[in-house]
């Protein structure tokens, strides 16, 4: 108190005898600065020689304001060594308002649509098998996470691991092709697109691709991905042995005849219990396919269902929600048809595009968008694809129901104006251009036999649509419905011991046409909405499991015990954990999606 009052004093003396030395702030320094620094001294410093009368009014207003400023200044000394500061940070310059920059060796991994994201010092890119099994062996040593990741595409981000990630994409080699076989082995990271260029020389190919073709072969293989067919099974179903680098083993080959059990469970091991390093791949000729696309409705289909799977080498359906639209796409060998046929289309690519690029005008004008600034930034509305056009569409207004039924009624005249046929080799024609970043639930149920479908497919989508309608779920298009036969890998969707066992997999879509991070977030809530409501009416009904790329960790702790509860239900949970303890005791492959959906007791 007596060094608060010297100070003070010193303070007043100051002022008396030398005014300007109080107005010795620089030219930058605010006014509002020098009104409170003006303040503060009259309140501290008044002069007391003005009259008698007024003497002890002046010096109550001054023991008042010593008062105050001595509980500030306590306030202060008792803050600061209540919750001091670290002792290397005491003396720091404080900077406010600004953010630290990311050290130099952090980087962003994310998925391909931006759902999920991950910061890591650690991302490894080994060049050979031996960069790897050190990789491997020291990351177990040290019990560093190393999650195997591949090109990313997985929408639920099942490869992202904070702690760690082990990339392959610099092993992308041919290592040898077997004509007479029709077998190829390769290295893990090498893409769809880079192998079906390498072996079309040898006149081989894959026998069925998923959508897109930027997958990694290992990871397109762990997570179940698959195309279409009846008589086709998902694309695990393909490998013949697999090179495994584990952490508690090493390097493993595993193949059906060596080690069947861990084959089947490994073939899709969700990247849990090794790091797939080499595969052995069952091929086929390279062939031609005529592709025709036609729409349909739910009465026809009804009528046709059965055949058209049975005749059709690969068939899919793309439903319209809020309309009685179905496209359909059928491909099947040039031999079938005795030649490519002939076909000239009602249409031309410009005719099946105005109604979108119409609707894509009116909108721009009913939202207020200035043509001028959106022609100053991007190109001519006339060189953007369907995918495209839709995607700025949706943009505009994405979660308003009435708007997303126009998008979806102007896709429908695209594919009815689209109607046609299509020749090139496999690889060219499964292809689908899914359009931009999206979130996805795909769900897996039987649908009887080959010769005896059992139509719950159909019913299925049936009541999806209706679901839509009851709820008014601002649902675009397209839902995707696709089938395969079964899988003996004990962990796909697709798992059946019967051969003649098919399955229908649909998947249900909301885009993110766009980066501004209240709308994405406003869409990811929409659509977990439309997702939950498809769980809860329809999953449990048709014994329907979601597609492992897609699967979403609840973060509610009671809805994730139902889906572990669920998920043993159908899957060999107990065999997997068991594999994974034997391979990779200390976790170092795993992530939270893995050890969530497959918590592994202490006790076990």
């Amino acid at each position: 108190m007596y060094r608060a009052l010297h100070y003070a004093r010193s303070a007043r003396d100051a002022h008396r005898a030398s005014p300007p030395l109080f107005q010795t702030l620089t030219a930058s320094q605010s006014s509002i600065h020098n009104r409170n620094q003006s303040f503060l001294y009259r309140a501290l410093c008044s002069s007391p020689a003005s009259s008698s009368s007024s003497s002890s009014i002046s010096d109550a207003e001054f023991r008042k304001y010593l008062g105050y400023f001595a509980l500030l200044l306590g306030c202060g000394a008792a803050t600061y060594y209540s919750f001091p500061f670290p002792q290397d940070a005491k003396h720091k310059k404080a900077q406010l308002f600004r953010y630290a920059p990311l050290p130099d060796d952090l980087h962003t991994v994310s998925n391909w649509s931006g759902t999920h994201e991950v910061l890591t010092r650690v991302f490894l890119q080994p060049e050979n098998l031996g960069e790897l099994e050190k990789i491997v062996a020291d990351a177990n040593e040290k019990q560093q996470k190393i999650r195997p990741v591949g090109s990313g595409l997985s929408p639920n981000g099942i490869g992202l691991q904070r702690g760690g990630m082990v990339n392959l994409a610099l092993m992308d080699k041919v290592l040898e092709v077997d004509k007479e076989k029709k077998r190829v082995r390769v290295q893990a990271g090498i893409r769809v697109s880079q192998l079906v260029d390498s072996i079309k020389e040898h006149g081989l190919t894959l026998q069925n691709f998923a959508s897109i073709r930027e997958q990694q072969i290992g990871g397109i293989v762990q997570v179940g991905a698959h195309g279409t067919g009846a008589r086709l099974p998902p694309i695990d179903e393909q490998i013949i042995s697999m090179k495994l680098v584990t952490p508690s083993k090493g390097t493993i080959e595993v193949s059906k005849e060596k080690d069947p059990e861990l084959f089947y469970l490994a073939r899709c091991g969700l990247g849990g219990l090794g790091v797939v390093a080499e595969v052995t791949i069952q091929c086929v000729e390279r062939q031609e396919l005529v592709e025709h696309t036609f729409v349909s409705n739910i009465k026809e289909i009804r009528k046709n269902h059965q055949k058209w799977l049975a005749e059709n080498k690969h068939v899919k359906y793309l439903w319209i929600p809020y309309t009685d639209t179905v496209v359909v796409v059928q491909c099947n060998p040039v031999s079938r048809w005795r030649g490519p046929p002939k076909f000239k289309p009602k249409y031309t690519k410009d005719d099946a595009l105005q109604q979108i690029r119409d609707l894509y005008h009116d909108s721009l004008k009913k939202y207020s968008v200035a043509e001028t600034v959106l022609e100053s930034n991007e190109p001519d509305i006339n060189v953007f694809s369907f995918t495209e056009l839709r995607d700025k569409l949706l943009a505009l207004d994405p979660l308003n129901k009435d708007h997303v039924i126009k998008v979806n009624q102007a896709e429908a005249d695209y594919w009815r104006k689209s109607e046609g046929y299509r020749v090139g080799w496999s690889d060219e024609i499964l292809g689908f251009d899914c359009g931009g970043q999206q979130w996805v639930s795909e769900t897996c149920f039987p649908a009887g036999t080959f010769k005896k479908p059992n139509m719950k497919d159909l019913e299925y989508l049936e009541e999806l649509k209706q679901l839509i309608e009851d709820e008014e779920i601002p649902a675009p298009a397209p839902i995707e419905q696709r089938w395969t036969a079964r899988s003996q890998s004990a962990m796909s969707p697709a798992s059946s011991p019967d051969e003649e066992e098919i399955f229908s997999w649909v998947g249900i879509i909301m885009y993110l046409p766009t980066n501004d991070a209240r709308q994405r977030k406003e869409i990811t809530e929409e659509f977990f909405s439309y997702r939950h409501l498809t769980q809860t009416q329809l999953w449990d009904k048709y014994s329907a499991y979601e597609h492992w790329a897609k699967i979403e960790v609840p973060k509610d702790k009671e809805e994730l015990a139902m889906l572990q509860m669920r998920l043993r239900k159908r899957f060999p949970v107990d065999t997997y954990n068991k594999a994974r303890r034997e391979l990779d005791p200390n976790k170092i492959l795993s992530n939270a999606v893995i050890d969530k959906l497959f918590p592994q007791l202490e006790s076990s």
